[in-house]
This record gives C-alpha cells, structure tokens and sequence, in this order.
C-alpha cells in the first residue's frame, strides 16, 4: 500500500496542536522529527520535550484530498508557524528490513559480536548475539549500550549472576550469558521490554538462563554484577536500591549518564561503590565499580 505524507517545520509550541489538528483530519500516523539536530537529552518524570524547530509528519491514506487537508490547516494556522510544506507520494516497503541498510555487525572488546540476522559472525574465540532493531531500546549502536557491551565483553563472566535492571531490548543481559554467566535476571518497567527480552533469549538459544521480570514481580537478590543503563535521574533516586542488589565484591555497572551528570551520580553512590575511572563515548559516560564490604563491629 501507498501514502500520502505531508512534513511541516513548526515550533514546539506549535508541533502538538498541528499534530493534533492532522489526527483530526483522518492521518494514519503522525510523528515529530528534528528540523535542526538539536539534541533533547533528559526529560523531567511526566514531560515529553520536543525540539524548537521540528518536522511534523502526517502520513494519509492515497484516497485522502491532500489539497482539501492543506486548505484546512492553514485556516486554522497562521503562514509564519507553517513552514516547509512538502508533499510526498510514500511507495510501500518491507519496514522490518529497511533498517538494514544502516545495522551492520559490531564487535567489542574482540570478544562479542552483535549481529543482525543473516549477518552473523563465526570467528573463533568470539561469541555473536543476533538483534534486530524492535520497540525495545538497545541494539549495540548507541554509546550508552556500546559502552556496557564492551564491559561485558572485557571481564570474565564465567559462571556469574547478573541483574540487568532497566533491560530494554534484553541485550546486555543476553550478551552477558552468552559470554558465560550462568544467569541473568532481566528488569524492566516496560512490558514491551519484557517481550522483546524474551525473544532475544530465545532468538540467541539462552532462554533457560534468562529470567524476566517487571519491577513489581522482581523480588531483590544479590548478583556479582549488576547492570543499569538507564537515565542519570533515576539512577540517582534508586542509588541505595541498586547498590542494595550488589554482593558485597561484586561490580556495578551505571550508564545513560551525560558527561556533566556524572559527579551526581558518583555523589549518589559514594557510601555503597569505589567506581574506576569513567569511560567517554561521545556525550556518554559509564560508571562501573566494585561494591564496599560492609563495615564489621569491632
């Protein structure tokens, strides 16, 4: 099937309304888009930010009077908050492997491949993890994930127990079990995360060894190594929880971390984790420690 899609550059105070205003006018599917790369990092709990200059998208089906739908808007908008109007015939494609042309094997450490299906790696002395790009965050490629792989694949894992909290599309902890662990213990809020965990296990043949859970479902324990990547904000308010989850020796790794949010979130750990030396990837840092023994009474 075809489409008609219609892009509008807008402000941020505007891009809701339009978005909402294309809804009403029978779109298929409306999306924001950067019009400048301008980058939106962290939002506050409940906020959805958007950029200052950002593309709407509406797609229509082909039977739609595209003509009739830019008289509408632009009655109900004024010229200067409309910009960029462009019109476009959108042929069907196999969605699911259009992405391909852009998802190419990885490696880490000389250790972990992580492939797309049908690109798999088979070099000797590594291990590949098979992913494709779904709903759930986390595919190798961006750094918050890349640097947490590439930890991964650095430390023996032979035989740990892992807790992968905040675990998205299921491949840290995926990887981790693949390069010897003998359990990982997936955590997430998002029930499509779950799911996309689940398949990966089974995807890579480690479901037996992967555990999924919500929050509410996910009794706490301790691991040899525990994983969060997930956003500097709640990795600061759950400092004593997930450093509660690990055993005493054991190694903590933190990222989803921008560079200036780093000396927060050390502060935040300081009682529970000696850290080693951040690692940078672009704007990202990870934190990766060992955890204090607990104090003896003399």
């Amino acid at each position: 099937m075809a489409w008609h899609q219609i892009t509008v550059t807008t402000t941020e105070n505007t891009a809701p309304t339009l978005a909402d205003f294309f809804d009403q006018l029978g779109a298929v599917s409306v999306t924001y888009m950067d019009a400048e790369d301008e980058p939106v990092y962290e939002p506050a709990i409940g906020e959805t930010k958007i950029w200052s200059n950002t593309q709407v998208i509406a797609l229509y089906e082909l039977d739609t009077d595209i003509s009739g739908i830019k008289t509408a808007v632009f009655a109900q908008f004024k010229a200067d908050e409309l910009q960029d109007w462009l019109e476009e015939h959108i042929d069907d494609q196999e969605w699911e492997r259009a992405w391909m042309e852009f998802y190419k094997p990885m490696k880490f450490a000389d250790k972990l491949w992580v492939c797309p299906t049908d690109q798999e790696q088979r070099e000797a002395g590594t291990v590949c993890l098979t992913l494709d790009p779904g709903l759930a965050f986390g595919t190798g490629t961006h750094p918050t994930t890349a640097l947490c792989l590439e930890w991964l694949a650095s430390h023996d894992l032979t035989d740990k127990v892992i807790i992968d909290y905040g675990c998205g599309s299921g491949i840290l902890a995926v990887a981790a079990v693949l390069l010897g662990a003998s359990v990982a213990h997936a955590v997430d809020i998002d029930p499509q995360a779950i799911t996309a965990t689940l398949s990966n296990a089974l995807k890579n043949n480690v479901a037996d060894k992967i555990i999924s859970y919500l929050p509410e479902q996910f009794a706490p324990l301790q691991a040899d190594v525990v994983l969060a990547n997930i956003l500097a904000k709640p990795l600061i308010e759950m400092a004593q929880d997930i450093s509660a989850l690990v055993a005493p020796n054991g190694s903590l790794v933190l990222s989803g971390i921008l560079a200036e949010q780093a000396q927060s979130v050390i502060d935040a750990y300081q009682p529970y984790i000696v850290f080693d030396p951040l690692v940078q990837q672009e704007d990202w840092i990870r934190l990766n420690g060992t955890k204090l023994l607990p104090v003896r009474a003399e």
